[in-house]
């Protein structure tokens, strides 16, 4: 027993050695390649120890938010490295076992998401946006067939917010600068790490037990690395952004599913006592089917579109970004302060389905489209071409310098608040109703006046002639 007590010491010395050399993994040497630890699970260790370590190193130098937030990040790339851990020794699991695997993965994503919504007045803002936009690339292990296209995906949604960050600080911090540098360059070597190991989605050992939950032990960290903290409440996970085989639908709308946690069982209704047959034996005379409860727990399967929208979740997400010429605001609702002020001549924006929100423009663009909004106000300076009002519902428009044409398409409740500049405007209006037009006065107010809606239309031997008829009563 003595003997054995000394060969167990010193096997634990050595392993401390080894770690102590290593300094994080993937830094062993010419030993890298260790018994055990599978191709695609090193070359997950090598993007932790590069840009992921830059990317933790810079986070620290610039502290506060920026720093947690790092940390948060951490853990999720250790919680997905300990799935990668489980897939290399194991054979692809049953739905429900893989949902409980994916749930700390899940929880991390949340817990990143909260932390920015929880700190809106930070003055790191547009940094904590730019992570928590895009970390649910995360999710690419639960997607099929095409993980990297995903990732792509979300690291494009974090743009908008690293290029104010660059725009902030160009010339003011190269810190910065070089912080959305390497936080984008572990999305960008993550899509080439898909790319070359786990390209139509995540690769399962073809021998070895198949996973259950109980697997998760193997999800150790590299030597350097602490183990990732638990994590907060589950997240609204990524959905599919294509449409695949039944099995990799289901199983990505799985992973959205578990995230409901405790909500799973909010549909199931109380069964009382005169509703069991085994306390009520009349039930089981009574025609018809006994049962009258909820159908057993199944995973949805989405719905494949012809024309799938960039990210197919059951709520499209909302959107405010510049995309070449064109200003994208979409799916914005109880939003009362939407901006868009470094404009150009040659921009145009394009405003959808938003809701009880408000938007201001400034500078002057090309033209403005607003589409299927509803209770929308909308402020610009000078449009240089057309402001169209289509498929809408109680919206507001003011222009505050000049607009040459304003189209009202297919819309219900339009106010129209003109500039002096913009009184020469030439309003089109058709298949729309309750349309007013503000004219300034000289002491600052607005008087209303309506469009006209009802026309009449005679035949006067050689043409039709149409003329507005005001409404009796």
């Amino acid at each position: 027993v003595a003997a054995m007590e000394r060969l167990v010491e010193r096997l634990e010395k050595a392993v401390e050695r080894l770690e102590t050399v290593c300094q994080g993994p993937g830094r062993c040497g010419d030993d890298s390649s260790s018994k055990g630890v599978a191709q695609y699970v090193q070359a997950f260790d090598a993007l932790l120890a590069g840009p992921v370590a830059e990317y933790i190193k810079i986070s620290k130098e610039v502290g506060g938010d920026v720093q947690k937030h790092a940390e948060m990040v951490h853990a999720g790339l250790m919680s997905e490295r300990g799935l990668l851990v489980v897939a290399s020794q194991h054979q692809q699991p049953a739905e429900n076992a893989f949902s409980a695997l994916l749930k700390p993965i899940s929880e991390q994503i949340q817990g990143v998401q909260n932390f920015r919504e929880k700190n809106r007045g930070s003055k790191m803002f547009n940094h904590l946006s730019a992570v928590s936009e895009s970390i649910p690339a995360l999710g690419w292990v639960a997607m099929a067939p095409k993980p990297g296209p995903y990732v792509k995906e979300m690291t494009d949604a974090a743009m908008f917010y690293t290029n104010r960050i660059l725009k902030e600080y160009k010339d003011v911090d190269k810190k910065q600068v070089d912080w959305v540098k390497a936080y984008l360059s572990i999305w960008t070597e993550l899509q080439a790490y898909i790319k070359e190991y786990h390209t139509t989605g995540l690769t399962w050992s073809k021998t070895g037990p198949v996973a259950t939950e109980v697997a998760k032990s193997a999800s150790s960290a590299p030597a350097g690395l602490a183990p990732p903290p638990p994590g907060p409440p589950p997240p609204p996970a990524p959905a599919p952004s294509s449409c695949s085989s039944d099995d990799s639908a289901s199983r990505s709308a799985l992973f959205a599913q578990i995230n409901r946690g405790e909500g799973i069982t909010s549909g199931l209704r109380h069964v009382s006592d005169d509703m069991k047959t085994h306390k009520n034996p009349a039930l089981k005379n009574q025609g018809g089917p006994v049962r009258s409860g909820p159908k057993p727990f199944t995973a949805p399967k989405p719905a494949c579109n012809a024309n799938p929208s960039p990210k197919t979740s059951p709520k499209a997400p909302a959107l405010l970004e510049l995309e070449g010429k064109k200003w994208r605001v979409e799916n914005q609702e109880n939003a009362p302060n939407l901006l868009i002020s470094d404009t150009e001549l040659k921009q145009v924006a394009y405003v959808f389905k938003c809701t009880n929100s408000t938007l201001q423009i400034k500078g002057k663009i090309n033209s403005i489209t607003l589409d299927n909004c509803k209770k929308l106000g909308l402020v610009f300076d000078d449009v240089v071409g057309i402001v169209e009002i289509i498929n809408s519902r109680d919206v507001k428009v003011q222009v505050m310098g000049k607009v040459p044409t304003i189209s009202i398409n297919k819309t219900d409740g339009c106010h129209v608040y003109l500039s002096k500049n913009s009184l020469e405007c030439e309003i089109v209006s058709a298949k729309s109703s309750e349309m007013n037009i503000l004219i300034p006065t000289e002491g600052g107010d607005f008087t209303e006046f309506p469009v006209p809606e009802q026309f009449k239309t005679v035949w006067n031997g050689q043409k039709l002639v149409t003329t507005v008829t005001e409404i009796a009563g």
